[in-house]
């Protein structure tokens, strides 16, 4: 079955979350679903384009959610006219979502483009990779918050393989484990450094002040 033909939810209802936190979730979610569309084609996965039409739902409610908000915030003209600004916003990490949405439907077309979707991506400043995490590695059970990652290679993790899982959810509390499979951007310089710490051919805190 195709991912377009699954089938999606066809009613949207109101979620008592409050504008300013339906905003902030449309705001993370829609740099997710960019790195996750990218990743998708990039390794040439049904899982994590399934994902990122999951997402894309979360982001019709969150809009839904915002709209009805504003609604029943506004008492008069001048508040309406204030909040037109919040739903441009609202919409506009919506259309991200529209437009990695139809990315993905490359995935329910049988043409020969998909097996050379990295060659449009790899010319870029930054780059997606896979990165497992090799036993004896110092990183492994570590929090990425503990680590710092970003702040230390400037790589992202954007997914991780465990097994045969997903985990698209990367807070900072999230451990690392032995064998996952970091999927991360980030700048050639920084993703060596983060794959000689996943190898264990540096330890963690080396070049670290």
């Amino acid at each position: 079955m195709g991912l377009f033909k699954k089938k999606r939810h066809d009613k949207i209802e109101y979620e008592n979350l409050g504008v300013k936190e339906s905003l902030i979730e449309m705001k993370d979610l829609s740099e997710q679903i960019v790195d996750l569309s990218y990743s998708a084609l990039l390794f040439d996965s049904n899982d994590i384009a399934g994902q990122v039409l999951e997402l894309e739902e979360r982001l019709d409610r969150l809009l839904y959610n915002v709209r009805v908000g504003a609604l029943l915030a506004a008492r008069n003209r001048e508040d309406a006219e204030k909040l037109t600004g919040i739903l441009q916003v609202a919409s506009a990490a919506e259309a991200i979502g529209d437009a990695s949405m139809q990315l993905m439907r490359i995935f329910d077309e049988n043409v020969e483009f998909r097996p050379f979707a990295h060659s449009f991506l790899r010319n870029g400043d930054e780059k997606i990779c896979a990165i497992r995490v090799i036993p004896g590695s110092d990183i492994i059970d570590r929090q990425i918050s503990e680590l710092g990652i970003e702040s230390e290679t400037g790589a992202r993790i954007i997914a991780i393989k465990r097994r045969s899982r997903w985990i698209y959810d990367i807070e900072p509390e999230r451990r690392i484990k032995e064998n996952d499979v970091l999927i991360t951007r980030g700048v050639q310089d920084g993703l060596r450094e983060l794959a000689a710490y996943a190898k264990g051919e540096v330890k963690w805190g080396r070049y670290q002040r």
